[in-house]
């Protein structure tokens, strides 16, 4: 009898999830065009599953583990058991085969079962729950009825109310496990996820096409001159398809959840339940069939679950307008985040959070003009000013006038060209610039900064989703650069760092390209003390603590380089239970610190809590933002205030002044062989 039911199961399970892939499909292409090579990232997918994905998954390894013991075991007894029992091969290993791809999954699925007693808050419930029973019941029924037809069972053994019985599990299980993935339940994630590696909007930031480069987390630009294009995202189909595709694969881990420092701080952003919340756009509906934690503020009685609602043409964010104002997502949803990027770091499916928040952002800031708080302000100096203060761009320099920094303009021609930022205008980081030109002096580094030729990045611009002035401000710094000749750009800012280095290269006229590296700080001092530049005489602060700027870190892979420098000092670095890739944002990035969205304790709060943990005298850093944060925290009562310190200041403070013993050795490593050796 199992002979007969198994095929009809198998083959009627398959026809339907084609059905429903053909369904889902077609709720993904309402999204824009976006180019892919189709048969090149088919071809990737399996090494994007099996390194990439895996690399993040592999962070905790008795759930990576599990996930190869269940997905595994899952796609090699359902690919079996269409050979066994649907077109009746059994002879030989296959059968084994299929008895040993069965056994594994089902031990997988007791890792599950135990997962899933007491699941972490974070972790979606609902329809989650009934997952370990799916697995456990495919699992156990293919390898009950796989007996029979290797022999170990007699053909007629039990009645044809078993037959029936074993025949219900393995129709429970193919119900949920492949009708359910297109079908958009719980492994929706498994269908959606694996076109979702094959067709990633930003494909470069796979093993596959890095070449040995980090990652590319550069913001994907607008083409301003496009009439028919939207200026950002303002409904469900502004987002490409396959930005739709990577929401739909979405496996409600919440491992975003558990790190995002605004969600942390009681802000009003769950970034998975941002992802859901755009699934259900995509769809239509609403958002009552969500299973996961709200965010903070919906606990506390704001818009809680079920009032949010979207269609695929339906605004994302309620126009102020709207008299019920019931859209997908709230404003504050938004402009709570700090753009720090823990959520894609730690997500194992490899979605763009960031992406898809700047996108929604754009169309606030550009199409509503929406920017809350000191947003709008911050813009509006940055298009009269060049500077996000609203300061006279001609007195950039004010502070050096004791300095007597050569200008490109006088000059011409330096081996580096020191970046300065808009930190020329606050009063704390000009204590950091001051420590960097020491250091630079010190190291015979012939460097000459552009003055007032140098205007704001549009770090922050490009934040708050004004792509606009982000432009504006990028093309006139490139043909500034353009006039001068230097080997390399230093900066002690990651913003400004990373749009310098990852995110001008689109705006350079045709045929024109940077041919000159971008080198943050630490990185450029590092390489200093290696070449012996650099005398120093250890003896400082016992104990620090280091604290990873976002932009330095998880932007731009830059973890080690400042580890270097305070070893090279001599003092004892310990470090923060959140460090290195999770480190804490100090929330100041993404205009957070502008936009200003009320939570029940600030992110900086959190951060030093975290650095008092550690007992540390100093926690040194690497980021104006940063310090400008950390700063203004109010130690509690009765607590010593620890020191903040850039790391420029640090190596300003080892700086050995003793003079130095005449040789005849040949002069160390010049500026030119130190960038060379960067780069290198």
């Amino acid at each position: 009898m199992l002979d007969i039911l198994l095929p009809i199961l198998l083959f009627a399970a398959l026809a339907v999830a084609a059905l429903g892939a053909w369904r889902r499909v077609r709720l993904w292409r309402r999204g824009r065009a976006s180019q892919v090579s189709i048969f090149r990232g088919l071809a990737a997918m399996p090494r994007r599953y099996l390194v990439d994905l895996h690399h993040v998954v592999a962070r905790d390894k008795v759930m990576a583990n599990t996930h190869v013991a269940t997905a595994g075991g899952f796609v090699a007894a359902m690919g079996l058991a269409i050979v066994v029992h649907g077109l009746g091969l059994a002879e030989g290993i296959l059968g084994w085969l299929l008895l040993a791809a069965s056994a594994i999954m089902f031990a997988g699925s007791l890792f599950v079962v135990r997962r899933r007693r007491n699941p972490p808050a974070r972790l979606s419930k609902g329809p989650w729950m009934r997952l370990p029973k799916s697995l456990m019941a495919f699992s156990l029924g293919i390898f009950a009825v796989t007996l029979p037809a290797l022999g170990i069972l007699p053909d007629a053994a039990g009645s044809w109310l078993i037959a029936l019985v074993l025949a219900a599990v393995v129709a429970w299980g193919l119900a949920e496990l492949v009708v359910g993935m297109t079908w958009g339940g719980p492994m929706k994630h498994a269908f959606a996820g694996a076109l979702h590696l094959a067709f990633h909007r930003r494909p470069e930031r796979f093993s596959d096409t890095q070449h040995g480069g980090y990652p590319s987390t550069s913001l994907k630009s607008l083409d301003l001159d496009d009439t028919e294009a939207p200026l950002g995202v303002g409904q469900p189909t502004d987002f490409t398809w396959n930005q739709l595709l990577g929401f739909d694969a979405c496996v409600q881990c919440g491992r975003c959840e558990a790190v995002c420092p605004a969600f942390a701080a009681g802000q009003p952003l769950n970034p998975k339940k941002l992802i859901q919340d755009m699934v259900v756009g995509m769809a239509g509906g609403s958002d009552a069939q969500y299973a996961g934690s709200s965010h903070p503020s919906q606990e506390a009685g704001d818009r809680s679950v079920g009032e949010h609602q979207g269609s695929p043409h339906g605004p994302i964010v309620a126009p102020a307008s709207t008299k019920d104002g019931k859209a997908l997502v709230d404003a504050e949803t938004l402009w709570s985040c700090t753009t720090c990027r823990a959520c894609v770091e730690e997500c194992p499916m490899m979605i763009e959070h960031v992406d898809a928040i700047v996108d929604m952002r754009r169309h606030l800031t550009l199409e509503e003009g929406a920017t809350p708080g000191k947003g709008a302000e911050v813009i509006d100096n940055l298009i009269a000013t060049d500077n996000p203060g609203g300061f006279d761009p001609g007195g950039r320099l004010n502070w050096a006038a004791d300095l007597e920094l050569p200008l490109m303009a006088d000059v011409e021609r330096a081996e580096v060209l020191l970046w300065l930022g808009d930190g020329v205008f606050d009063m704390r980081n000009q204590r950091t610039l001051r420590a960097l030109v020491k250091v630079l002096r010190a190291a015979d580094v012939d460097f000459a900064v552009l003055g007032n030729e140098e205007r704001d990045s549009g770090d922050v611009a490009r934040r708050l989703g004004d792509e606009a002035t982000f432009q504006s401000l990028a093309r006139r710094n490139i043909a500034t650069l353009s006039q001068y000749r230097f080997d390399c750009v230093v900066t002690c800012d990651p913003h400004s760092f990373h749009v310098l280095k990852n995110e001008y290269g689109a705006f350079y006229p045709e045929g024109q390209d940077a041919d000159y590296p971008v080198w943050h700080h630490s990185t450029f001092i590092n390489q200093l003390i290696e070449a012996g530049r650099l005398r120093l005489a250890p003896g400082q602060a016992a104990r620090v603590t280091y604290h990873d700027p976002c932009y330095l870190g998880r932007y731009n892979g830059e973890y080690e380089a400042p580890r270097a420098v305070l070893q090279a000092l001599g003092v004892e670095l310990v470090e923060m239970q959140r460090s290195g890739y999770r480190s804490r944002c100090c929330g100041g990035g993404g205009g957070a610190s502008v936009t200003d969205v009320p939570g029940k304790q600030r992110i900086p709060d959190m951060r030093m809590n975290d650095v008092r943990e550690t007992q540390a005298e100093q926690v040194v850093v690497g980021c104006p933002q940063c310090t400008a944060m950390f700063e203004g925290v109010v130690p509690p009562t009765g607590d010593e205030e620890v020191a903040v310190k850039d790391i420029a200041e640090m190596v300003v403070a080892a700086l050995d002044s003793t003079p130095a013993a005449t040789s005849s050795a040949p002069r160390d490593a010049s500026t030119a062989q130190v960038t060379e050796e960067v780069m290198s």
